[in-house]
């Protein structure tokens, strides 16, 4: 069963006297959610990020109901003494993985962000982009409870960008947790289940409707699917979509993120008994389709 991970009258100063960067910080992220932190630099953004990943412990008060968890920094050290593939499988043997199934793990993840090119390259020698798609392909290697990502979108790709939010999707459809802080406001707007704000030491719940004003909606991909008789819609579906109507005839027209419309098509089409799919198109054209994501050609590591 997977745990709610709560935060209770949290507290963080980095020694006795220094200043608090953190207090009175009350925080669940239950299974399933999708969260956005927002604030300022030198608010404290990074700070809360690293006491839900457990890097830092509290100064006071007390964080419970911790989840396996796995992170991505907003700097990733590139200097190390690894190639990408060696690093991952060291890190999939910390994770409890044997070596054949971390291999396996971090070639799939090295493809998916069109890093399997230099697999072999020592990261010293890998441009920072390429440094960050191994970042990511650490966090994601073994299927983490909760996902806490910091700028994890900064210096990849457009098309390991789109791949990045494809992984949030799948982690929260799985049941896992995604806390995330990116620069960008229109990053994942429309999927998130909360927005919290860190401002002045501490952490404010923006509103729904303050939310919709300040992020605008990404795009969106209409899914026509057909339900059999009496099933209700899966709920890994229904972590997916941002709205959903009876068409009739046992039809539902689903919308969901556009980045997210693959993981939503994944999930209905592996269902038990398994939904027909009618139609997928975007809402501004009807009748045209979505055109597959073709995968970029790898970056030169250097």
């Amino acid at each position: 069963m997977r745990r709610e991970l709560r935060l209770e009258g949290v507290g963080r100063r980095y020694g006795p006297r220094g200043s608090w960067v953190l207090r009175g910080v009350d925080l669940s992220v239950p299974p399933g959610a999708l969260v956005r932190v927002e604030g300022a630099n030198g608010t404290g953004k990074s700070t809360l990020l690293r006491l839900l990943a457990g890097l830092d412990a509290p100064t006071e008060g007390r964080i419970t109901g911790r989840p396996r968890t796995a992170y991505v920094p907003e700097r990733f050290p590139p200097a190390l003494p690894f190639t990408p593939l060696a690093y991952l499988r060291h890190l999939g043997a910390v994770h409890g993985l044997s070596r054949a199934a971390a291999d396996r793990a971090a070639g799939v993840w090295l493809e998916r962000f069109g890093a399997g090119g230099y697999a072999h390259v020592p990261l010293r020698e890998l441009s920072k982009g390429s440094s960050q798609k191994v970042a990511v392909a650490q966090a994601l290697l073994a299927d983490p409870e909760l996902l806490v990502l910091d700028e994890a979108w900064t210096g990849l790709d457009a098309a390991a960008r789109e791949e990045l939010e494809r992984a949030v999707a799948e982690r929260t459809a799985a049941g896992g947790a995604v806390v995330f802080v990116d620069h960008d406001p229109r990053r994942l707007a429309g999927a998130t289940d909360a927005v919290y704000v860190v401002r002045d030491g501490a952490l404010h719940r923006r509103r729904t409707d303050d939310a919709a004003a300040s992020l605008p909606t990404g795009p969106q991909a209409v899914v026509e699917a057909q339900g059999p008789p009496g099933a209700p819609l899966p709920t890994e579906a229904g972590r997916i979509v941002t709205e959903a109507a009876g068409t009739g005839l046992g039809t539902h027209r689903l919308t969901a993120p556009a980045t997210h419309s693959d993981v939503l098509l994944r999930v209905l089409l592996t269902a038990s008994p398994p939904w027909h799919i009618v139609s997928v198109h975007a809402p501004a054209a009807p009748a045209a389709p979505i055109a597959p994501v073709t995968p970029a050609a790898p970056e030169s590591p250097r």
